[in-house]
C-alpha cells in the first residue's frame, strides 16, 4: 500500500511538471505569433506613404518674416501646412519657386515660379492655366501671424517625376498680393521670406 502511494505521488508530480512545461511552450508560441506581424511589417516603397519634409523659412529683403512649413505625403495627396510670423497685417502671396536656393538677400536666387507644365500664371485650378507653384494668397492677422494650409494630388515628395516632385524647390512668401493675372508672377512684390524644400 505504501509503495502504491509513493508511486501514485511520483506519477502525479511528473504529470504536473509535464503539463506545466507544455503550457509554457504553448504560451511562448502564442506570444511569437502575436508579435510576428508587427516585426515583419512590409512597406511598398512605390506608394510614397508617410513622406514628410520640414522647411525653415528665413527673412529676406530686410523683413522680419520667418516661419516653417511641413510637406507630408499620404498616398497620392501632399498636404502643406506653413506657420509664419513677422508679417504686416493683410494679404500676402505664397508660391513655390524653381530652385531651393535662398542664398541671396532678396530671395531672387530661387528663380521664378515653379512651372514644369509651361502654363501661364493664374489662380490654382483656373481653366486658363496656372503654375504648379501658384499656391495663392493668405491673410496675416494684426499680430503678423498666419497659417497657410494647402492640399493637392498634383505634387509628390521625392517621386522623381519632374512635373510633380517638389524636392529642390523653394517656398517664397511675398510682401504683396497675387493678382492672379499679371504675367509671369502675379505682381506679388518683394520676396520677404524663403525656404528650400530639400530632403
Amino acid at each position: 500500500m505504501k509503495k502504491t502511494s509513493i508511486f501514485a505521488l511520483a506519477f502525479t508530480l511528473v504529470f504536473a511538471l509535464a503539463c506545466k512545461k507544455e503550457k509554457k511552450e504553448s504560451d511562448s508560441n502564442s506570444e511569437t505569433k502575436v508579435e510576428s506581424p508587427e516585426t515583419k511589417k512590409i512597406v511598398d516603397p512605390s506608394t510614397n506613404d508617410g513622406k514628410k519634409v520640414w522647411v525653415v523659412l528665413d527673412s529676406k529683403s530686410g523683413s522680419s518674416v520667418t516661419g516653417n512649413a511641413i510637406f507630408e505625403q499620404e498616398g497620392s495627396i501632399v498636404t502643406m501646412i506653413a506657420t509664419l510670423s513677422g508679417l504686416s497685417e493683410g494679404t500676402h502671396a505664397f508660391h513655390l519657386h524653381q530652385k531651393a536656393d535662398c542664398s541671396s538677400d532678396d530671395g531672387k536666387s530661387s528663380g521664378g515660379h515653379w512651372n514644369p507644365t509651361a502654363q501661364p500664371h493664374g489662380k490654382w485650378g483656373a481653366s486658363e492655366g496656372f503654375h504648379l507653384g501658384d499656391i495663392g494668397n493668405f491673410e496675416a492677422d494684426a499680430s503678423g501671424n498666419a497659417t497657410v494650409t494647402f492640399e493637392t494630388n498634383k505634387w509628390c515628395i521625392g517621386c522623381g517625376d519632374e512635373k510633380k516632385d517638389i524636392l529642390g524647390k523653394a517656398v517664397i512668401v511675398h510682401q504683396g498680393t497675387d493678382d492672379y493675372t499679371s504675367q509671369p508672377s502675379g505682381a506679388a512684390g518683394t520676396r520677404v521670406s524663403c525656404g528650400g524644400v530639400i530632403e
